[in-house]
C-alpha cells in the first residue's frame, strides 16, 4: 500500500478534517448537557444533516445499491417506506418530542424522558429502555466496525486486524473527545459527502452508458423485469419493506437530533431540509444500481468484482468513471457514512451508561466535569466491547443486528409516539407497550415469521398494549397532566406561529 495512493491520501484528509471538527467541538463542551445533546443548540440545517447521517450506514452506498443491482427496482419498496417514514416521524414527532423533553425535566435520553413523563419512581422505565439500548447498540456499533474495517480491508488490501482498528480509531476519537456537537458538525460534513457521491456517480455512469434512452435499452435488454416493482414480490413481502419506515419512531440516535434541536421553530425549517436530503441520496443509492446494470452490460469485463459481490457496484463505478482523486472522495462517502452512524450510536450508549445508570444510581450529584469525563470513559468502554465483538466478523451475535432496528422500532416507537400525543397514558401503560413491543419482534422471528417483517406485529401489538393497560390503569396524577397540556400548548403555539410566518412569506413572494 503506498503512501502516494491518492484515496489513500484522500481518506488521511477526511479523516484528519473529522478529528479537528472533534478537537473544535472539545471548546464547546462545558457539561453534560453540552456532551450529550450539544446543549440543544443545532439549528436548522445541522439538525437536518445530522438526523440523516446518523441515520444512513454504509447500507445506502454499498447495500441497496448492490440490491437493485442484482434485482432492479423490486427492491426500492424500502426505498419508498424509509423515505414516508421519516416523514411522518420529521411531522409528528421531532417538534413534540423537543418540546416535550424539556418540559420533562429537560430530559437528555429516552429513559430520562419516560422516567420524568410518567413521574416514575420505581425508576423500571430507565432501567429497561436503558438496558435494551445498551444491548442492541452496542451490537450495532460492532457491525459499523466491521463494515469499515471491511472497506479499509478490500481499498487497501490491509489485513482485517490492522482494518478493524484503522476503521474504528477516527470515529472514537472524535467522538471521545468532542462529544455531541462533534458528531453533529462532523455529520454535517459527512451528509453533504453522501449526497455529493450519490449525484454525481449515477449521472456519470448514465453518460458513460450513452445517455438515459440507451442506458434504459441496455438494462431492457440485460432483462426487462428490472424494471418491474412487483417482480418476485408478494403483498406481504411489500408491506414488509415498506414497514420499514415504522422503525424510524424509535430509534434513539434519530429522536436524539430533535431533542437537540435549539427551538421546536427550527423543525419545519429542518424538515424539509433533511427530507430533501433523504429523498436525493435513497433515489441516487437505487440509480446507482440501476444504471450499473446498463454499465457492466456494455463492459462485463470490468464487471467481475460487481458479479461476485454486488455490493461493491458503487465502489467499482466510482473507480473506474472517476479520476483516482476524485474517486478517493467519493470513496470517502462509504467512510462517511460508516463513521457517521457509528459516532451517534457510540453516543447513545455513552448517554445510557452516564445519564441512566451513573448519575442516576450511582452518583447522583456528581459534577459536570465529572459527568463529562464518564461519558468519555463511556464511548471507550463501548467501543472496545464492540470491536472486541466485531474482532470475529463471523460472529453470531451481529446476526442480532437484523433484530435492532425492528426492536427498537417496535419497543420505543410506540411509547414515543402515543406519549406524544395522549395525555392519558400511564407509566404501566409504557411498561407494558416496551415489553410486548420487544417480545413480540423476537418471538415472531423466531417462531412465526409468514414472510412479514417482525417490526409490523410488534408495532401493533405494542400500540394496543399501551392504549388497553392505560385505560385500564388509574388515571395519570393532575401534575402529569397539566405539565403535558402545557407542553403540548407550546407546541402549538409554535406551529401556529410557523403557519402564520408561511403565510407572510407567500403573501410578500412576488408570485403571492
Amino acid at each position: 500500500m503506498s503512501m502516494t495512493n491518492p484515496t489513500l491520501i484522500t481518506f488521511v484528509i477526511y479523516i484528519a478534517a473529522m478529528v479537528l471538527i472533534g478537537l473544535a467541538a472539545y471548546r464547546s463542551t462545558n457539561d453534560l448537557s453540552d456532551y450529550i445533546l450539544g446543549g440543544r443548540s443545532l439549528g436548522s440545517f445541522v439538525t437536518a444533516l445530522s438526523a440523516g447521517a446518523s441515520d444512513m450506514s454504509g447500507w445506502l452506498l454499498m447495500g441497496l445499491p448492490g440490491a437493485v443491482y442484482l434485482s432492479g427496482l423490486s427492491e426500492s419498496w424500502i426505498a419508498i417506506g424509509l423515505i414516508v417514514g421519516a416523514y411522518l416521524n420529521w411531522l409528528f414527532v421531532a417538534g413534540r418530542l423537543r418540546v416535550h423533553t424539556e418540559h420533562n425535566g429537560n430530559a437528555l435520553t429516552l429513559p430520562d424522558y419516560f422516567t420524568n413523563r410518567f413521574e416514575d419512581a420505581s425508576r423500571i422505565l430507565r432501567v429497561l429502555s436503558a438496558a435494551v439500548i445498551l444491548v442492541f447498540f452496542t451490537i450495532y456499533c460492532a457491525s459499523g466496525i466491521v463494515a469499515g474495517a471491511r472497506l479499509f480491508e478490500s481499498t487497501f488490501g490491509i489485513p482485517y486486524s490492522t482494518a478493524l482498528w484503522a476503521g474504528a480509531a477516527a470515529t472514537i476519537c472524535y467522538t471521545f473527545i468532542g462529544g455531541f456537537l462533534a458528531v453533529s458538525w462532523t455529520d454535517t460534513v459527512q451528509a453533504s459527502l453522501m449526497i455529493f457521491a450519490l449525484i454525481l456517480t449515477p449521472v456519470i455512469a448514465m453518460v458513460a452508458s450513452g445517455g438515459l434512452e440507451p442506458t434504459f435499452a441496455a438494462i431492457e435488454l440485460k432483462d426487462a423485469a428490472h424494471f418491474d416493482m412487483l417482480k418476485g414480490a408478494s403483498f406481504v413481502g411489500v408491506i414488509s419493506l415498506l414497514a420499514w419506515g415504522l422503525g424510524y419512531f424509535g430509534q434513539p440516535h434519530i429522536l436524539a437530533r430533535f431533542m437537540a434541536a435549539d427551538s421546536v421553530r427550527s423543525i419545519p425549517a429542518a424538515r424539509r431540509i433533511g427530507m430533501t436530503w433523504m429523498t436525493l441520496c435513497l433515489a441516487g443509492a437505487v440509480a446507482v444500481g440501476f444504471f450499473g446494470i446498463a454499465y457492466f452490460s456494455a463492459h462485463p469485463e470490468l464487471g467481475v468484482a460487481v458479479d461476485d459481490n454486488p455490493e461493491r457496484v458503487f465502489i467499482e463505478l466510482a473507480r473506474l468513471l472517476f479520476n483516482p482523486w476524485i474517486a478517493g472522495v467519493l470513496l470517502s462517502a462509504i467512510l462517511a457514512a460508516v463513521m457517521s452512524t457509528l459516532s451517534c450510536q457510540l453516543l447513545v450508549c455513552s448517554s445510557a451508561l452516564t445519564e441512566d445508570f451513573y448519575k442516576a444510581f450511582l452518583r447522583k450529584k456528581a459534577s459536570q466535569k465529572e459527568l463529562v469525563w464518564v461519558g468519555r470513559g463511556m464511548v471507550l468502554l463501548v467501543a472496545l466491547v464492540a470491536i472486541g465483538i466485531a474482532a470475529n466478523p463471523q460472529s453470531q451475535v451481529l446476526g442480532l443486528v437484523s433484530y435492532a432496528w425492528a426492536g427498537f422500532g417496535a419497543a420505543f416507537g410506540p411509547v414515543v409516539l402515543i406519549s406524544l400525543l395522549w395525555k392519558r397514558m400511564t407509566r404501566n401503560g409504557a411498561l407494558a407497550g416496551m415489553l410486548v413491543g420487544t417480545l413480540t419482534v423476537v418471538l415472531w422471528k423466531e417462531f412465526v415469521g409468514l414472510g412479514l417483517y417482525e417490526i409490523v406485529p410488534g408495532f401493533v401489538l405494542a400500540s394496543l398494549a399501551i392504549v388497553t393497560v392505560s385505560l385500564l390503569d388509574r388515571a395519570p396524577s393532575a401534575t402529569v397532566r397539566q405539565r403535558f397540556e402545557r407542553a403540548d400548548r407550546v407546541y402549538r403555539e409554535a406551529q401556529s406561529e410557523a403557519g402564520e410566518a408561511a403565510g407572510r412569506d407567500c403573501a410578500s413572494s412576488p408570485a403571492g
